[in-house]
């Protein structure tokens, strides 16, 4: 059974663009990762600093992999004054 994670990043009002660019930096590196099978970025058409990554990998170790990886290490140290909060990030498994 695979793992379906969905992240949520919050810019602040005046970064929206600066962190846009840094969450889209993200997205050919870890689509070539092993073990990814989906990974889109959303961003809410009601309130343009919620950025939502939804995610289906392999396995939690593919997921572990990807969140330890260099690119990922890399966005999170230019995420500094550009969010509201910590990154949120949840695992699911698929029911039905």
């Amino acid at each position: 059974m695979t793992i379906r994670a969905v992240a949520r990043v919050v810019a602040l009002p005046d970064k929206v663009n600066e962190l846009k660019a840094v969450l889209l930096e993200l997205i050919a590196p870890t689509r070539k990762e092993v073990g990814c099978i989906k990974y889109e970025l959303l961003q809410n058409q009601s309130d343009s600093t919620d950025f939502t990554f939804v995610e289906e990998w392999n396995s939690d170790e593919d997921l572990d992999a990807h969140l330890q990886s260099p690119h990922i290490a890399k966005a999170i140290s230019k995420l500094d004054g550009l969010v509201v909060s910590e990154t949120d990030i949840r695992r699911y498994k698929l029911l039905a």
